[in-house]
């Protein structure tokens, strides 16, 4: 049987648009506008680097340029319209899908009983009890509130101190919850008193939890493999998802398609006839120049953006800074449905310093796409609160 094919060009528009990076964002950026970006993303990753702005911060501003970070802190700490937890890593998730992390505490639950008591400081199982009565007479509660009794000195990022410890499983477990953070420092409270009664009482079974996290998922990419809708949220199993996968098949809910890679080989994979009956209104996209995040969602599966764009990119923080080829934390570029460089940028007070742009093979720095790129740093210095750009010499590696 002759499947679908999708064209990478074609499988490159419809990937961004449904990662909101095709048409030119419009909206405030904050409110029930933000409530709806997040939705549309399915999450926002979290992260601590900050040499120019958070990567949650970024991503948002991205797609809405009137963004400023303090509207996410209030869809979290005020109007409770959304939650930290995990999906691959550290996330901001729409409150509505709040249900379906069921699945996943209990699910983590089981993989830190069975993994933390050889990579975490000994105690911390029995200080569970201590933080959670902490928590539940004191309200919401640091980590620099717990354990003061216990050595806090650190050897590495996950050196916690076993109170600390113990306020993550719970967390991760999915009795307590992040009520605010005070800078990046996070505060916890009993889920109960952050999460709405109707989202924390919900109790959606495992089934109802695969079918939504696949089907969700596959909206979000437009189309992938098992494994890689899978992957979106990290809450279904591979297993999981290839029998839903199978089901979903037979029951015409789903359809298989191949989809052309950069390089001109096709890979199997799945989507629906809805997503196909929309193609043709896809637009062009814009020839605006956006700097990206390096846990965009558009990029957070690697692989994946370098089979679609040809790619390839990899955070060298943890590279000595000799054997950097780019440097500690550089940016992706992207310019309509291509991905055409990466630069080093970074926030030295009220500065922007631009050490290096460089281009991907074949993209050619003409003044047009010159003059793009210093319009996009233009633009993200507000996000950056940053009043002056400075280029260092030779910046542009054309």
């Amino acid at each position: 049987m002759t499947h679908p094919f999708l064209d990478n060009q074609t499988a490159r528009r419809l990937f961004l648009d449904r990662h909101l990076l095709l048409r030119p964002g419009s909206g405030p950026g904050k409110g029930g506008d933000l409530d709806q970006v997040l939705h549309d993303l399915g999450f926002v990753q979290v992260d601590s680097v900050n040499t120019l702005a958070r990567a949650h911060d970024l991503i948002l501003w991205s797609r809405r340029g009137q963004y400023r970070p303090k509207a996410l802190e209030h869809l979290v700490a005020r109007h409770r319209t959304a939650f930290e937890h995990w999906t691959h890593d550290a996330a901001i998730i729409p409150m509505p899908s709040y249900p379906m992390w069921r699945l996943k505490f209990a699910r983590d639950e089981a993989r830190m009983q069975a993994r933390w008591p050889q990579g975490r400081r000994d105690g911390w199982m029995a200080e569970i009890d201590t933080v959670l009565r902490h928590v539940s007479d004191n309200g919401p509660t640091c980590s620099q509130d717990v354990g003061t009794h216990e050595k806090k000195g650190s050897t590495g990022w996950w050196d916690w101190h076993p109170s600390k410890t113990a306020l993550e499983f719970l967390w991760r477990s999915g009795r307590l919850a992040i009520c605010y953070r005070t800078g990046f420092r996070k505060f916890y409270d009993l889920s109960e008193r952050v999460i709405p009664a109707e989202r924390l009482n919900a109790r959606p079974t495992t089934a109802e939890t695969v079918d939504w996290a696949m089907s969700e998922a596959l909206t979000r990419l437009g189309f992938g493999t098992s494994g890689e809708l899978a992957a979106f949220f990290d809450i279904v199993t591979r297993d999981e998802a290839r029998k839903w996968c199978a089901q979903a098949l037979a029951s015409g809910h789903i359809i298989a398609v191949d989809i052309e890679l950069c390089d001109g080989t096709r890979r199997d994979g799945f989507t629906t006839e809805a997503t196909l009956d929309q193609i043709a209104s896809l637009p062009d996209p814009s020839s605006r120049i956006r700097l990206l995040s390096p846990f965009d969602p558009a990029l957070r599966d690697r692989a994946r953006a370098e089979r679609l764009f040809g790619f390839h990119y990899r955070i060298e923080i943890f590279v000595p800074e000799p054997k950097r080829r780019y440097g500690y934390y550089v940016f992706p570029v992207m310019q309509g449905d291509r991905l055409i460089g990466r630069i080093d940028a970074k926030r030295r007070g009220k500065v922007l310093q631009v050490q290096a742009f460089w281009p991907e093979p074949g993209i050619r720095m003409g003044k047009a796409r010159t003059a793009g790129v210093r319009a996009e740093l233009e633009r993200v210095a507000h996000l950056a609160a940053t009043d002056d750009i400075a280029f260092a010499d030779g910046w542009l590696r054309a």
